[in-house]
């Protein structure tokens, strides 16, 4: 389903961007009056995303423009986009998808001048434009291509702030990763094993040698095995729990289900542009490896579709230049 909207367009899109200029002065004229965008104007399947074309949005104070590289598939968009996070998130429709952003700035504020690449968590990246305000951006890793980078921001500040914010983990510590092989268990292996921690991970027959390569001392295939006990922190990425998990380890980390014990956190990944900053510097001195699976921004709806299925491992990367 494409549709074509190019008046009148709401939500994150905003009006036409005509002879603007960024703080520093630039000239935007290049670019251009309008830009696709991948949006949903209702909740349903994964039918209901759309290749719009809409006005290119236009930065308020404080705000950059930013041509878009890359964005990057998060499962929990599949939620939003059947409308099971509309109370949680307060989406307007129609809404352009993509959290994750890579690009290059267009127009500057704050700490950012036009040509500088930038990544960040924003709204709306899913588009060949995306604006943002300037305080919740970080300047892009340099060691890995600009495109790959979309992979980092959701990801990898979900998995810090688990590993250092919540479990907490230290040299010596034992910790198992419940979903190491999906987007932010891969983060979340190489930055425990970086905190010092012996690393047992979880993952299936497709995942377990990347697992592997990134550091885990242990891997599980949960297929066949069940989870280990005797950890300090178990730290779950999954949606599923075996009813025996409170006997796993000391201590819980969740990012789906609630874990019912004294000492179990479930949390929600918050932005942090200083944490996001630390961890490109990790990735720059080639301590956190990004591995993503690159498609074209064309490729969402057959994206979601698989992600429903089970298809879909690792990280995943949407190029839109």
């Amino acid at each position: 389903m494409t549709r074509v909207q190019v008046s009148g367009a709401t939500g994150a899109i905003g009006r036409p961007l005509v002879n603007q200029r960024s703080e520093t002065g630039a000239d935007a004229t290049d670019v251009p009056g309008t830009m696709r965008a991948a949006r949903i104007h209702e909740y349903g399947d994964a039918s209901v995303i759309s290749l719009d074309e809409v006005p290119v949005p236009v930065p308020g104070p404080g705000e950059v423009l930013i041509r878009v590289a890359a964005t990057s598939f998060n499962p929990s968009e599949v939620g939003l986009r059947m409308g099971l996070l509309r109370d949680v998130l307060g989406v307007t429709l129609p809404h352009t998808l993509g959290w994750d952003v890579a690009g290059t700035v267009v127009i500057g504020a704050g700490d950012f001048a036009p040509g500088d690449r930038v990544i960040g968590l924003i709204d709306g990246a899913a588009a060949e434009y995306a604006i943002a305000k300037a305080g919740v951006l970080a300047r892009a890793p340099r060691r890995i291509p600009l495109t790959d980078a979309a992979a980092v921001p959701v990801a990898g500040l979900t998995a810090w702030q688990a590993v250092f914010d919540h479990a907490r983990i230290g040299p010596g510590s034992r910790v198992l990763i419940n979903g190491a092989g999906g987007g932010v268990g891969l983060f979340a292996v190489q930055l425990a094993k970086h905190a010092g921690a012996h690393v047992v991970a979880t993952a299936g027959p497709r995942s377990a040698a990347a697992v592997r390569a990134l550091g885990a001392d242990e891997v599980v295939d949960y297929t066949v095995a069940p989870l280990p006990g005797g950890n300090d922190v178990l730290i779950n990425l999954v949606a599923g729990l075996p009813a025996s998990v409170t006997e796993l380890a000391g201590e819980f980390v969740s990012i789906t289900l609630p874990i019912e014990h004294p000492r179990a956190v479930q949390f929600v990944a918050r932005n942090d542009p200083g944490q996001l900053a630390e961890l490109v510097a990790l990735i720059d001195k080639g301590v956190v490896d990004v591995r993503v699976d690159a498609r074209p921004l064309e490729s969402l709806a057959d994206l979601h579709r698989a992600a429903e299925r089970g298809l879909t491992r690792g990280k995943i990367t949407l190029n839109v230049a």
